[in-house]
């Protein structure tokens, strides 16, 4: 089925959530509408719908207009298998112990590996990105240095990749993944089920830190943290305050330039900086809270 997408981008989180909610009235009324932050420390945001029929283009430019922002950019989107298309695109993905597939690639996991299964449906957070892959690895390389955590919290947690990565190998360990988004709380749970690990990982929602469980909980041995710098700079103090003492915190979720604004956050809240990695675009840290 063919689709339109229509993005515009205004400056301030008020003004972009009220431009939002001015599109969902619109007729035809669009299929979504979405909110971001552009993390590239310009104070703008991008504001985007989708339609199933075309938009009106008089009714955007008021919008526009009436909310102070850009003209609306208006794209028709050609019918895609989107999964179909995922698969032939997205490979395995080793790393380290680890090793993340899609189940149409269920024969290519080799022995002596730490499986997770993550549908195409499901993409992000798979392992192709670099966060998510910079994630893995610096959790590989603390298991290497002989890290055994007893409490692990993966923060915004989307597909859980990681819970489940922690679960594969802390046999006990007490193991918390929690989303702000209901939808990814169902995936993180639909991939554990997939994974044959329903009850080693409890999936919460929560809006960052912000849940009874996740203090019941604290103060946790390792937290991961793959999100964005504007909610990692805002956490800081609180993660500090949720990681032991000598317990370890990786973060993604950043473009490389981004980094040096992190870290100075992080080593401020009391953490001690052990690694910083760069995939691609995107940097992972490794911090131990001294």
């Amino acid at each position: 089925m063919t689709t339109w997408t229509a993005l515009t981008t205004l400056t301030g989180k008020p003004a972009a959530e009220a431009l939002g909610e001015a599109l969902e009235a619109l007729e035809p009324a669009p299929t979504g509408v979405g909110v971001f932050e552009v993390e590239d420390g310009s104070g703008l945001w991008e504001v985007g719908a989708y339609f199933e029929a075309p938009p009106d283009e008089v009714a955007l430019a008021l919008l526009c207009a009436a909310h102070d922002a850009k003209p609306f950019a208006v794209s028709e989107l050609p019918e895609v298998d989107w999964v179909a298309h995922v698969r032939r695109e997205l490979a395995p993905v080793p790393a380290g112990r680890f090793f993340v597939y899609g189940s149409h690639d269920a024969d290519k996991v080799p022995d002596g590996v730490q499986p997770l299964l993550i549908e195409a449906a499901m993409a992000f957070g798979t392992g192709h990105h670099g966060t998510t892959l910079g994630c893995l690895l610096a959790f590989d390389r603390l298991l290497d240095a002989g890290l055994t955590p007893g409490k692990v919290l993966d923060l915004g947690c989307g597909t859980a990749v990681l819970a489940m990565a922690a679960a594969r190998v802390l046999e006990g360990a007490t193991i918390l993944a929690s989303d702000i988004d209901p939808v990814a709380v169902e995936v993180a749970e639909a991939n554990l089920a997939a994974n044959g690990l329903t009850g080693t990982v409890h999936a919460l929602v929560a809006e960052g830190l912000d849940a009874p469980a996740i203090a019941q909980v604290a103060p946790f041995d390792l937290v991961f943290a793959n999100i964005l710098m504007g909610p990692l700079l805002d956490l800081a103090p609180g993660i500090a305050g949720v990681t032991a003492p000598g317990g370890h915190t990786i973060l993604s979720g950043l473009l490389n330039e981004q980094g040096d604004t992190v870290i100075a956050a992080y080593l401020a809240a009391g953490f001690v900086l052990e690694s910083r990695d760069i995939h691609g675009d995107w940097t992972t840290l490794t911090l131990r809270r001294a």
